[in-house]
């Protein structure tokens, strides 16, 4: 038995089970996939920062939700790449925890994020007079700094309850490294690795309370107005699409971390382990560029600029 954190060097990550004759398809399918959220992900960042009538609120947190999007998805598929190459799959101990801070603090910022899109379509649609004074560059940028903060700091201590956790065991059993699945090896679990997680899942849950609420206004708001309507269509519904999205992925994992079978074949764990690295950044921004007009016509019009020279 492991007496101290510091004799485990290495972790071990679940193996690729059924993959070995298909490692090099799956290799250029997975570099395929993680070319493609570079692509969308970069020009929905790069049309909103390079077109000055793109400089909107709306367009600001679509623009952070892009880039929280890439920086997120960068903690797994060079790795995961790596693995699919290598016969082996390990992880050093502080590899095994800079992917977990990674991984866990973008899906934070991401509901962070989600959370500021809900407010700012509430204040647009039910407090137009106000939006302007509400919705200034100073509360945006604060706005802004505050959703990547919280969820870095909040991953931070949990990280740092996590490291000064005494380890006997080095098996992870999924293919990436998570601070829930470290913890589960200590020896003696610190109470800190239950009120930290307890306390990062209330904040949460108070999110996800913001988001219902302002929800209700809005639908409440629109219902007697045509034009507050069409609003909700043309800006609210990509919301709701990417937020479904995103908890449904983020739910799907969770659920399978906490209460998964062995009896569940590997092929099926790692696809639910993976799929709010898939499809999250990748429909989030094609659902945007092809939605909101505005971004549709000016990435349109670029395109056409380049096929014309």
């Amino acid at each position: 038995m492991v007496d101290n954190v510091s004799v485990v060097a290495m972790f071990t990550l679940s193996e690729l089970s059924g993959t070995v004759h298909y490692r090099v398809t799956l290799f250029i399918l997975t570099l395929l996939c993680y070319c493609v959220i570079w692509l969308i992900n970069v020009t929905i960042i790069v049309t909103i920062i390079v077109d000055k009538n793109l400089h909107e609120p709306m367009y600001i947190f679509l623009c952070n939700l892009c880039i929280n999007g890439l920086y997120g998805t960068a903690g797994f598929y060079p790795k995961f790449l790596s693995d699919l190459l290598s016969s082996s799959h390990v992880i050093s101990y502080a590899g095994c925890l800079l992917q977990g801070f990674v991984l866990h603090s973008s899906v934070g910022a991401d509901f962070s994020i989600l959370v500021l899109m809900a407010y700012d379509r509430y204040v647009a649609i039910c407090q137009p007079l106000m939006y302007h004074s509400v919705m200034t560059k100073g509360k945006i940028g604060l706005f802004v700094f505050f959703a990547w903060f919280i969820p870095h700091y909040l991953v931070m201590v949990s990280t740092i309850t996590t490291s000064i956790t005494k380890i006997c065991g080095s098996h992870i059993p999924k293919i990436y490294c998570i601070n829930y699945l470290v913890n589960r090896l200590a020896c003696t679990p610190p109470i800190a690795s239950v009120i930290v997680p307890a306390f990062n899942y209330t904040v949460y849950i108070i999110h996800a309370g913001f988001i219902v609420w302002s929800y209700m206004y809005l639908i409440r708001k629109c219902l007697g107005s045509a034009e507050n309507r069409s609003k909700f269509i043309q800006t609210c519904l990509p919301h709701l699409l990417c937020l479904n999205t995103f908890l449904f992925s983020m739910l799907f994992d969770l659920m399978y971390v906490r209460f998964g079978t062995s009896t569940i074949p590997q092929g099926v764990k790692n696809f639910m382990a993976i799929e709010f690295l898939v499809i999250p950044p990748i429909l989030n921004p094609l659902i945007y560029g092809l939605k909101l007009t505005q971004i549709r016509n000016r990435i349109v019009q670029f395109f056409k600029g380049r096929t014309d020279m």
